[in-house]
């Protein structure tokens, strides 16, 4: 059903792939969208190791939640910041493209524990986490990513 890569000798392994998506704070989530075209935007994520899923939240209304209701397949593509080898001048870059379904959390509990991991990426201030979590909380919808196929590599713009 999915590709396997063609240029091996670039290939990352399952923990370099799942490294990135803990580390990396937003992505690519890309969707089925209106007359079926592909619908791509910028997300914050949280990738969580207990259940291997990938988390988003956002508003309950909009292209982004009608497309994921209409067709739950999705892909998410992160990257890094990129490193250059010494002497060199080109950038090295490691991708991660995830595809598997969406589903949609329903369990408030959960959604708040969910929405809290994912502020600790961005900030410690837990005083302001929880007031955020208390007044937009009610109104957010939260959706996770289940993986079906996770491919990484390393590519150099040289």
């Amino acid at each position: 059903m999915f590709r396997e890569m063609q240029r091996k000798k670039q290939q990352l392994t399952r923990e370099e792939c799942i490294a990135i998506l803990k580390n990396e704070p937003r992505g690519v989530l890309s969707v089925i969208g209106d007359d079926d075209y592909p619908y791509g935007m910028p997300m914050n994520h949280f990738y969580c190791e207990a259940d291997g899923k990938i988390y988003f939240h956002g508003g309950r209304k909009g292209h982004k939640t009608d497309a994921m209701t209409r067709r739950n397949k999705a892909s998410f593509c992160v990257y890094d910041q990129g490193f250059r080898r010494e002497g060199e001048w080109a950038l090295n870059i490691r991708s991660v493209i995830v595809f598997g379904h969406i589903e949609f959390i329903e369990d408030r509990d959960k959604l708040y524990e969910i929405a809290r991991s994912l502020s600790y990426k961005f900030t410690t201030d837990a005083e302001y986490i929880e007031h955020e979590i208390q007044t937009s909380g009610p109104g957010t919808l939260m959706f996770a990513l289940v993986p079906e196929h996770m491919t990484g590599k390393i590519v150099s713009e040289s």
